[in-house]
């Protein structure tokens, strides 16, 4: 990228210098500034992460002309806080620099946006400074501009050229660079002009800044634009300010953009020790590599050369002969792999053995590049050599067989494993890993029965190992070589590749080579590829026949991983790379038909290539179309039906049950206008597409008019892309702040996107009937992310209601609507009607369904169930996934138009708590009994829901031997992935056809492990760690009560790498964390496996934590412990046990316990900060963190008042400093705000960074759960009767507590804690409390109390892509800020793939605002 060395000096100066390093991602910037602070030396370069060569290769540059001149030094930037050790100078946090460079020199700044290598930052300046910085993904930054860069085989500043004379844009997805590779290659293919894609890559980081992180803050005003992407990319600075709306003179890029953090270093140098170039040199130069632990290494690949050779000699036996062509006669047979990126192609003859083979990059055009290869094939062929026969298959597939007149097309799945099976005629397992994508295979009975793809990350594919061999500036073939000869590798994980550098950067600076890093990287590979895309739990479900192709599998180093940690040996083909293509001929050469359509010689040299591209126009999807003209045949691809071709719409025989829905629907008639009481407006989003048809009934009625927004499409995205607070929610979710924002362009009385908790409870047998709880809460975040609702004066009207009782909601809706002027009388006709019309659309859908299915058997054709959410039939939601499968020959079924015919044996896993959901369990069970019927799963990413779900509908149908098989969506519209894992599909279903393979008879009931009264005196309880501090206080309560309950107390990287291997990859963090921890310690050989039982707790509630003990029953299973009985620990009486249960008295130490953990917690990190002698504050808490195990065990003579009372006394008394710090609240997910491991110890991250950490109280989490049955007996009528009872529950365990705020009222240091009822109020000025999943209006309410205690700076920990901290976390920041100008909040996301140093330096930004906030008052 940016690589410039731009070098200014000043001869002869001997005064005082300040100077700022900006150690970034990927480049290192120098400025040096004179007194009058001009810029008189500067200097950019890359530094291929070698950091520290890179700062000697500047010092060494500036002290021949420095020398002895005194300077101050400040370092900065995403690297720069090891730097600044090293030089012995101060460290600033980039933002702040940044800040302290804008504010002085460009005036009246409101905005700054600044792109990096990996980083990407805006900073807000009205109103107080608030920034943001990208967290989890590198999607839209300079790294990713690199990489579509090399994709079209140029570089950064050659995209900015083509962009220049570009004339249209496309929808690109900046989110990664695999969906962004998705986009692009099919363009590049298709003849997309390049100048139009590289102006489509820059639109597409812009939408990624401005969704990812604007987080719902408009940007306006004047805006700076920094950093060396903005600086050097004038095209992409063009993009946002088109796409922002901005004037000339609001547009600003100041000189030396890409220097202004390093001049904002150099400014902020005034209280600095002096010092010198020659001294900082000196320093760098002394300083030893860090001796810590954060990098651990892994086995090497290769014991010894010999282990190599035998290994290179093993594999050389997987070979296909390669005959001379000039000396062969006879038949011939063609095959051509048209791939996304490369075009293959292999001549063989009779035997299979090759003839000719050819390997090249598409450049952009695949048929040309075919033409080519085939005329130079022609060419060196003699008369004694026939083409007999040839096949086609890959990307290109149609339109190569339509130019070229290829005899057979086929479907690469099929072409592989054919080419797989020639070499192992029994093959199980075959991974074929490519440039950019993977595909992995199983087979069984010569069937290929599952296709797994690579969709939601490209670390595991070629291209990462390329990238990153780039980034080190080291050629490939080097790269694997040294990595074979790695004596350590090191573990880097398996995460994004340009995060992944911050743990290159640790290793080298612990002494690691370029050969460890790279060995590191194969095995990274693997492991993503082992773990997060096949998700393997035993090397014993790859069978025995187990084959690696694709071109990465060529590098002996991945190869090598693979074996090592799978502990098979397995056959790589010597044609590893071109295995496709080898297929098709093996397929070419078993076809019986005689005759050859293959294009004649002279026919191709006269074959010309034109083509245009254009929209189709004639629907929404808008398809890009691609019209070829070859030999007087017009050929046209990009269409997903025939009104592409130039052909009229035809009417499909076949049932299509999306496009059916869609019709029933929406096709009301709104009342007139001239007629209507009020207008209202509804979104097309997400639960509409379930109750609509209730809501237009009920308005109709009362003589409202309905504006529905219209069908969705990228432009509607587009209009809500600045008002998204949270990157990681799903697309439908994204698309309702589009359709708000068309309806604000309406003229309109007032908006209605209700918050529906329950649906009605369609079968009886489910345990609960929730919705997801994005649909539950969505229209919370538009109430407070949607500017244009306050400014346009139009009420949003979001009344939480739910359908579980339809007798209540006359009620609950007269009382919303009663200020309209209508009667309770028309509300309670107008709703009978509208239950009436919700049921009967629901009849009718299920008599089509019925209808089809009649039809598919009387036709004798297959169907395929599409199930997902009622939402999932948006046609931009599913990109026209329901016309490809039509086109396929497909009736086309959706999940609630066969639920009804189908039944569960219960109970399935898991806690079957989602209505959506369930209708998806008994359609996969009513599909299980069909011969002619399949399922596939539709799922958008950032689905936490669907962690849950897809493995129990797959265990339903693979229990039924029928094929599972899930597809991903988001908003990137290639359906590429979809139509192979379709056709692979339809493969399937024709040969278990032809070979009579009919579903099985099973059970999929659970057979429930019980814990009994036996087991209580015999069995160990081992129960997951979730927080020290309270945990090693509950686990004596439990041994009093003669359980033998064992917590574990330390959670290891072994730990989430096991869970990682057995928790679905789309589960929430804490989750990963529970069954790891679990089963490792199963797996650790301390426990008799006869003789162990698992605890976990259960709320009940719409969050998947609810379903932690399904995962734990899952993994138990995968691991063949299904007899191990799991205690479920709730209060709600589900799963009892004869050997396990809640006394009273066990129930009121509990509570004790963690009131004093709570306490402990309290004291500790209110004193620690300000001790005097280090490490005096936890020798205090260990005394009495023993004191309370003992009491706890019964063996302290002492009142539980007393203990606390003393406890409270003695660190009131415990000697402090005087210091004023700045306090910094800690909020989140449960186990993730707790757990030190979860949360990278953020305590102790906060208290390095000179502030206190205030952590709310764990207790108040079990009242929030008893002070929600009483809002819902309010809110919604939901079990009225608890609402008393839970009340006397919360008095109760207040009391427990009440003497202890007393002691800290009274206290010197301390402040006594709120009650949940104050709490509740305060959440409620900004949310409502219906917002009850996972943590729900509590996490708000804690966020409030917080500020109003003076604690402004709050720490909102959440897993990634957490649902409920979608909206109650990132989703309620924006209402904070406004309603608490003080507030200052950074939200940071936990998951196994995040980067540390990535949250550090979010949580050092936040910290500084807060200093800078504490020195101003």
């Amino acid at each position: 990228m940016f690589c410039y060395n731009v070098n200014m000096f000043k001869k002869g100066i001997d005064k005082m210098v300040y100077a700022g390093l900006d150690v970034g991602s990927t480049t290192i910037k120098l400025v040096i500034l004179n007194e009058n602070k001009e810029v008189v030396y500067k200097r950019y370069e890359r530094h291929f992460s070698n950091i520290k060569k890179t700062i000697h290769m500047f010092l060494s540059d500036v002290v021949k002309q420095y020398n002895d001149v005194p300077i101050k030094l400040t370092v900065t930037g995403s690297g720069g806080l090891s730097s600044s050790k090293w030089l012995e100078v101060p460290f600033i946090q980039e933002v702040i620099a940044c800040v302290k460079a804008v504010e002085e020199t460009i005036e009246g700044t409101d905005v700054v946006i600044e792109l990096g290598g990996e980083d990407a930052k805006i900073t807000f300046f009205t109103n107080g400074i608030e920034q943001r910085m990208n967290g989890t993904c590198a999607g839209g930054t300079g790294a990713f501009i690199d990489q579509m860069a090399a994709l079209m085989n140029t570089d950064a500043a050659g995209l900015n050229d083509l962009a220049k004379n570009a004339k249209e844009i496309y929808p690109i997805a900046a989110r990664c660079g695999v969906f962004a590779k998705s986009d692009i290659q099919p363009l590049l293919n298709e003849g997309a002009r390049k100048e139009d894609i590289a102006i489509s890559v820059f639109q597409s980081v812009v939408n990624q800044t401005i969704s990812g992180l604007a987080c719902g803050r408009p940007i306006r005003g004047k805006v700076v634009f920094l950093g060396g992407p903005l600086f050097f990319l004038t095209e992409l600075k063009q993009r946002f300010k088109e796409t922002l709306n901005l004037a000339e003179a609001d547009a600003v890029s100041p000189e030396d953009g890409q220097y202004y953090v390093a001049i904002g270093a150099a400014r902020s140098t005034k209280d600095n020790v002096p010092t010198t170039f020659n001294q900082l040199l000196t320093n760098l130069t002394n300083h030893s590599l860090d001796a810590t632990d954060d990098v651990t290494r892994m086995e090497a690949l290769f014991e010894n050369e010999t282990d190599y050779l035998s290994f290179k000699e093993r594999h050389a036996k997987s070979s296909v002969p390669i005959k001379d062509m000039a000396t062969y006669h006879g038949n011939a047979y063609l095959g051509i792999d048209a791939g996304s990126t490369t075009t293959k192609m292999v001549l063989i003859d009779d035997n299979g053995d090759i003839l000719y083979q050819f390997y090249a990059n598409n450049e952009g055009s695949p048929l040309r590049v075919l033409k080519g290869a085939l005329l130079e094939l022609y060419d060196r062929m003699h008369e004694g050599i026939k083409i007999k026969k040839s096949a086609v298959t890959g990307y290109g597939e149609a339109l190569i067989k339509a130019a070229l007149f290829v005899d057979i097309g086929e479907i690469e799945t099929v072409a592989h494993y054919t080419a797989a099976e020639h070499f192992v005629p029994n093959v199980d397992f075959i991974l074929d890993i490519g440039g950019q994508d993977m595909k992995c295979m199983t087979t069984k009975d010569g069937i290929i029965q599952t296709v797994v793809l690579n969709e939601a990350c490209s670390a595991g594919c070629g291209s990462f190992i390329e990238n990153f061999a780039q980034s080190l500036d080291v050629s490939i073939p080097e790269f694997v070589d040294v990595a074979i000869k790695s004596k350590n590798p090191v573990d880097l994980g398996s995460r994004c590749t340009v995060f992944m550098n911050s743990k290159v950067k640790q290793a080298q600076k612990e002494g690691a080579t370029v050969g460890d890093i790279s060995a590191g990287l194969a095995y990274s590979v693997i492991k993503n590829a082992l773990y997060k895309v096949i998700r393997l739990k035993s090397k014993d479900d790859l069978g025995d026949h187990v084959i690696c192709q694709g071109g990465t599998f060529l590098n002996d180093a991945v190869l090598r991983a693979f074996e090592l940690q799978t502990g098979k040996e397995v056959i790589r083909p010597n044609i590893a790379g071109i295995m496709g293509a080898y297929g098709c001929a093996l397929i070419a050469k078993e076809d019986d038909n005689p005759y050859s359509s293959l294009i004649s010689q002279e026919d191709l040299i006269n074959l010309d290539i034109n083509s245009t591209m254009r929209r189709c126009g004639l629907c929404q999807n808008n398809c890009i179309l691609t019209v070829y003209d070859f030999l007087g045949i017009q050929y046209i691809s990009g269409n997903r039906c025939e009104r592409g071709l130039g052909l009229p719409l035809q009417k499909s025989e076949l049932p299509n049950l999306f496009e059916y829905k869609n019709k029933r629907l929406f096709t009301y008639k709104p009342v007139k206008k001239e007629n209507a009481k009020l207008t209202v407006g509804i979104p097309r989003v997400l639960n509409m597409y379930e109750n609509y048809p209730f809501w237009v009934t009920f308005f109709n009625h009362l003589n409202f008019r309905v504006v529905l927004s219209p069908p969705s499409n990228n432009k509607i995205y587009q209009k809500g892309i600045e008002t998204i607070p949270s990157e990681s929610v799903c697309y439908p979710a994204k698309l309702v702040h589009g359709h708000i924002s068309w309806l604000l362009e309406q003229n309109l009385d007032f908006i209605f996107y209700p918050s529906v908790m329950y649906e009605h409870k369609e079968d009886l047998t489910a345990d609960n009937q929730f919705n997801c709880p994005i649909v539950i809460s969505y229209p919370e975040v538009i109430k407070n992310n949607v500017d244009d609702l306050k400014d346009k004066n139009i009420p949003l009207v979001h009344p939480f209601i739910s359908f579980h009782d339809f007798k209540l909601l006359p009620d609950k809706l007269y009382e919303v609507f009663k200020h309209t002027g209508v009667s309770k009388k028309e509300v309670t006709e107008a709703v009978k009607l509208a239950v009436n019309e919700m049921e009967q659309v629901k009849i009718d859908t299920q008599k089509e369904g019925e209808r089809a299915l009649k039809y598919m058997n009387d036709n004798n054709l297959f169907g395929i169930v599409l199930a997902g959410r009622p939402y999932h039939i948006d046609p931009e939601v599913h990109h026209g996934l329901d016309k490809l499968i039509s086109g396929y020959g497909f009736v086309v079924f959706s999940e609630d138009s066969l639920a009804h015919l189908g039944s569960l044996e219960r109970p399935i896993r898991v806690v079957d708590q989602w209505v959506y959901h369930n209708r998806m369990y008994r359609t996969a069970n009513f599909v299980t009994e069909q011969p002619r019927l399949e399922l596939v799963q539709l799922t958008s990413f950032g689905c936490g829901l669907d962690a849950v779900t897809s493995d129990q509908v797959k265990e339903i149908l693979e229990r039924h031997n029928k094929i599972y098989t899930l597809i991903k969506i988001d908003e990137v519209n290639n359906l590429g992935a979809a139509r192979i894992r379709i056709r692979s599909l339809k493969a399937a279903i024709e040969k278990r056809h032809q070979r009579s393979i009919m579903p099985i008879e099973s059970t999929t009931a659970l057979e429930r492990v019980i814990f009994t009264k036996e087991m209580k005196k015999t069995h160990t309880i081992l129960a997951p760690q979730m927080s020290p501090i309270h945990f090693e206080l509950l686990e004596p309560v439990f041994k009093k009560a003669g359980y033998k309950v064992e917590i574990l107390h330390h959670t290891t990287l072994a730990d989430e790498n096991t869970g990682l291997k057995y928790v679905h990859n789309d589960a929430c963090y804490p989750s990963i964390l529970v069954v790891g921890q679990l089963m490792e310690a199963l797996k650790s050989g301390k426990y008799d496996l006869d003789k162990v039982a698992l605890l976990i707790t259960q709320t009940g509630g719409g969050c998947r934590a609810t379903n932690y003990i399904a995962f734990i029953r899952k993994a138990l299973k995968d691991m063949h412990l299904e007899h191990i009985p799991v205690i479920s620990l709730n209060s709600l009486g589900k799963e009892l046990n004869p050997g396990f249960k809640l006394s009273y008295k066990l129930i009121k130490e509990g509570l004790q316990a963690l009131v004093y953990g709570d306490l402990l917690m309290k004291v500790l990190y209110r004193v620690r900060p300000y001790e005097i002698t280090k490490g005096s504050a936890n020798e205090l808490y260990n005394k009495y963190n023993e004191l309370g195990k003992t009491f706890f065990t019964g063996k302290l003579n002492t009142s539980f008042d007393v203990l606390c009372y003393e406890t409270i006394q003695a660190f009131d008394r415990f000697p402090m400093t005087d210091e004023v710090k700045p306090k910094v609240g800690l909020v989140g997910e449960i186990l993730v705000k707790f757990h030190p491991y979860a949360n990278n110890d953020a305590v102790r991250i906060v208290e390095e960074e000179g502030g206190e950490a205030v952590m709310p109280a764990l207790y108040d989490f079990f009242l929030y759960t008893l002070k929600n049955s009483m809002v819902k007996a309010d809110l919604i009528g939901y079990h009225k009767k608890m609402k008393p009872i839970s009340n006397l529950i919360i008095k109760y365990m207040e009391r427990v507590r009440k003497n202890i705020n007393k002691y800290l009222s009274i206290s010197e240091h301390f402040t006594a804690y709120h009650n949940i009822h104050q709490i509740a109020d305060g959440a409620k000025d900004i949310l409502s409390l219906g917002n009850q999943t996972g943590e729900g209006w509590f996490l708000t309410g804690e966020m409030v109390s917080l500020i109003k205690d003076e604690v402004p700076n709050i720490i909102c920990m959440q897993p990634f892509a957490c649902l409920p901290n979608h909206v109650v976390g990132k989703g309620m920041i924006k209402a904070l800020r406004n309603e608490y100008h003080e507030a200052n909040i950074v939200a940071i996301d936990y998951d196994p793939g995040a980067s540390s140093v990535n949250q550090l330096n979010r949580i050092k930004l936040m910290m500084a605002v807060a200093h800078k906030n504490l020195d101003s008052n």
